[in-house]
Formats: C-alpha cells, structure tokens, sequence
C-alpha cells in the first residue's frame, strides 16, 4: 500500500466548536477515517478505550481536565501520535512535561496551514511508529522461535539422555531433511515430549 493510500484514525478532544469544524476539510475522508470528536477528557477516555486511534488531537484546556495527562497516557501507548493545542502564555511549561513522551504541542492562536502542516508531520511520526513496529514484531517472533527450539533442546536431553550440541545437530537436521523450520521441528517434539 502506498502512502497516499494510507488511512489513519483520529480522536479529536475539543470542546471548542470553531477548531472543530476547522478541522474538518484539513482531514479529507480519503485519508482521515474515522474521525472521532469528542468534547471532554473522559470522553475520550472513552472512545480509547473501545478502540485505538493512529493519531489524537487534544485541544486545552477541556470543560473537565486540561488533557495534559491524557495526552502523555496516549503518546506512551502504542502507537499513537498526539498533537496538544495550548494557549500561548502555557506553551513552554506544557511542551517541557510533554516533549518527552513524544507528544507534539503548537501554541494557540496558529493558522489552518499550520495546523495543516502538524498533521502531516503526525502522519510522518505515525508511519515511523509503524516500522518500529514492525521491527519489534520480528524481533519477538524471533525470540519467540528461540525459546521454543531452547524448550525442544531440553527435552530432547532429558528424554532421549543428547547433550547440547546434540540435540542443537538433531534439530537442524531434521528441519533440513524435511525442509521445514526449526520452530516447526521444535513444536513436534514439544508436543511428543510434553
């Protein structure tokens, strides 16, 4: 999929009617679906809880929190890319609790193209989010693979009296001859020796 094909999710946290409908032609449904808005921390407590978004807007303060502390939860999460919208004269203090859990943050009052130009730049972020997370996936897998050959290993020495190198030997052996994989090999003797 090319990126111009790319469709990212949004959670919109803003009480103010007026950036609200600004937004709208900014996310063109081609590229941004869905789009949620809600208008209150909780409710977008809410809204994250039932499903994830690739990227979430907060616009502070909000009628019962300034969202600060939603927007850290979120940027540490997986995945997510937060942009956190405050008032000038809080602009330096909130960016410095923020910088570091990856939240981006743009003063109040800002233009269209600027707001325009965060959300491509959060589409950037998002799409380095995604190798990363793709990287951490095959890693896992990796490990995981790993772990389980370990497991076979120690069976087959406590089974069938191999040693080590032995039962490393009879592993590969086996996924070669049969030309499949190690993990394959490993879970059949996982299941006849468990």
């Amino acid at each position: 999929m090319s990126l111009k094909e790319r469709v990212y999710s949004v959670l919109v946290v803003s009480a103010a009617a007026k950036l609200n409908t600004a937004l709208s032609p900014l996310m063109p449904e081609a590229r941004f679906q869905p789009v949620k808005v809600v208008s209150s921390v909780s409710s977008a407590k809410r809204a994250w809880s039932e499903r994830s978004y690739d990227c979430v807007i907060i616009n502070s303060p909000l009628p019962d929190d300034d969202g600060t502390r939603f927007a850290v939860d979120v940027g540490t999460s997986k995945g997510a890319v937060v942009l956190l919208l405050v008032r000038s004269e809080l602009y330096d203090d909130v960016r410095d609790k923020v910088l570091e859990h990856g939240v981006f943050t743009l003063s109040k009052p800002f233009s269209l193209a600027t707001l325009g130009l965060a959300l491509d730049w959060m589409e950037s972020a998002r799409e380095r989010l995604r190798k990363l997370e793709k990287k951490t996936l095959s890693v896992e897998e990796k490990m995981e693979e790993i772990r389980l050959v370990n497991r076979a290993k120690w069976l087959l020495i406590s089974e069938l009296k191999m040693d080590e190198p032995q039962a490393h030997r009879y592993i590969e052996k086996q996924a070669m001859d049969r030309c499949v994989s190690k993990r394959e090999i490993a879970e059949e003797i996982v299941k006849t020796y468990s």
